[in-house]
């Protein structure tokens, strides 16, 4: 039996345009990202035993709290690493993976089987302007099998091509439940409305959905709008166990991840027989479907009653959509309606249609904005989402705020193929991180940070980062013979004071 585990602390940057802040590197995303998340967890870069993200960071502290795993995407074997050091040289293992969800799963794992007591998951990215390209013509395109399939069943377009892949994905829908493309602008123009409300968002513009159905054509349905942008940034979420919990006061910002899947690929995505090949399944739905299956069994949960608000993988509207019906969030074939029913828009943004005829149960989605408004920073996305449903589940999240959270559920994938689900919610009132000793000794972040950082999007000071960083790392001598040495590390953001950078 796995132990109890719990997000304690998240922190994550303002998503940019590629480009956009020329003098900011990855490392210094990275930073801001675990700052805050230390911050918020009130604990320095000493009690981490373990690190994992887009670049995966594993690390093995003297025998106590930490590991790591950092997700980058487009990066060198060790940017994890170099992402980090910057922090403490603290010798505790450090993995350099594929993605921010990957590292918050091997994360999760790593506490649940009681090997760490705490570990940092960390995401990043620094991407090219425009839409992904494979780097590499002189081998196997890891999307060969995708690439087959689409041939078959639908005529190849100069159009980029995941928007291929998700446009005919959402065509083979609505062809196949005879509905119209109504909902996948609705969606494009609800995300973007959310995210008017997230001060970390890319895109912050409102648009009509007029001007989600006539803006640029980029494949059949799909308008710009209806598309995520590549972007800059970093998230960051800490894990902890139920004695770490309660050693450190945490447990009432503490949320608990009650269920957590991994999936790849089925034979119904690339059937060799051709008799059952679908866009459908090869955009990700089968594998979805069964991550969700299995956090629904751990949760205990019918996540049409139970689940209140979800981060979904909205890469393309048309994904959102048949995501809607892979994760069991209304009847099989049912998306278009439930979406047009308004069940998954904030009230704030209802049409005149839906204010006439609210619906009885609502599970809002995306309420950050999603990767189409948020924006996409591969390696960070996964790590973002869990940062916005932390926020929500401590009724952090402002105008935003999702009311009366049971369960929320996260949504994470990549083609070719891999999927993360996730289902968390606050800890039961009678729990033991509950105590009211606990409560008694706990000191909300908001204080920590001078703010609210849900709603407001500040980068960190040098003070704050002096306050979470390592003054083990193996080096001798006085915190402030420490803190010079470190300086080197953290570059010009500490040693010149100018945070304004990051």
């Amino acid at each position: 039996m796995s132990n109890k585990v719990y997000v304690v602390g998240v922190g994550m940057t303002h998503f940019d345009k590629p480009g956009r802040r020329k003098d900011v590197d990855y490392p210094d995303y990275a930073l801001e990202a675990t700052t805050k998340a230390l911050l918020d967890a009130n604990i320095t870069f000493d009690d981490v035993q373990f690190a994992a993200g887009k670049y995966f960071s594993l690390f093995d502290l003297f025998a106590q709290l930490l590991f790591i795993l950092v997700g980058y995407v487009y990066g060198d074997s060790t940017s994890g690493q170099r992402a980090l050091y910057q922090l403490g040289l603290t010798q505790i293992p450090i993995i350099n993976c594929s993605t921010g969800s990957t590292a918050y799963y091997l994360a999760k794992q790593s506490v649940a089987s009681g090997q760490y007591e705490c570990a940092l998951a960390l995401g990043f990215e620094k991407m090219a302007p425009g839409s992904l390209a494979s780097v590499w013509e002189d081998r196997t395109n890891p999307m060969d099998k995708t690439i087959e399939v689409m041939n078959e069943l639908r005529e190849m377009t100069p159009a980029p091509f995941a928007a291929q892949i998700f446009s005919n994905a959402g065509l083979e829908y609505i062809e196949k439940f005879k509905k119209s493309d109504l909902a996948m602008h609705l969606i494009a123009e609800k995300n973007h409305n959310h995210s008017t409300l997230n001060p970390y968002s890319q895109f912050k513009d409102k648009y009509t959905l007029e001007q989600v159905q006539k803006a640029r054509k980029i494949h059949g349905s799909l308008t710009l709008l209806h598309c995520s942008p590549t972007s800059d940034g970093a998230a960051c979420a800490i894990i902890a166990s139920e004695d770490f919990v309660i050693k450190h006061n945490l447990g009432p910002q503490a949320v608990e991840i009650v269920g957590q899947s991994m999936a790849t690929d089925s034979i119904l995505a690339f059937d060799p027989t051709g008799n059952s090949k679908s866009m459908i399944e090869v955009a990700g739905s089968d594998m979805t479907r069964r991550a969700a299956a299995d956090v629904y069994r751990q949760a205990k949960i019918n996540p049409k009653e139970d689940v209140d608000v979800v981060e979904l993988h909205d890469c393309f509207s048309a994904n959102e959509l048949i995501t809607y019906d892979a994760l069991g969030l209304c009847e099989h074939g049912k998306a278009c309606e439930f979406m047009e029913s308004g069940a998954t828009t904030s009230p704030l943004f209802d049409r005149p249609s839906v204010k006439a005829n609210p619906p009885k149960k609502r599970i809002i989605v995306n309420p950050s904005g999603g990767l189409i408004s948020k924006g996409h920073p591969l390696g960070a996305t996964g790590l973002a989402q869990c940062a916005e449903l932390t926020w929500q589940l401590r009724g952090w999240a402002g105008a935003r705020q999702v009311p009366n959270i049971k369960n929320a559920l996260q949504h994470n994938i990549g083609l070719g193929g891999a999927v993360v689900v996730t289902c968390s919610r606050n800890p039961e009132p009678n729990s033991k991180i509950l105590s009211s000793h606990n409560i008694k000794r706990w000191e909300d972040p908001r204080k920590r940070f001078g703010y609210n950082p849900a709603v407001e999007a500040r980068p960190v000071t040098e003070s704050q980062v002096r306050a979470v960083m390592s003054y083990r790392g193996g080096l001798s001598g006085t915190k402030e013979k420490l803190d010079d040495k470190y300086a080197e590390h953290v570059g010009t953001t500490i040693a010149s004071g100018n945070t304004a950078r990051l």
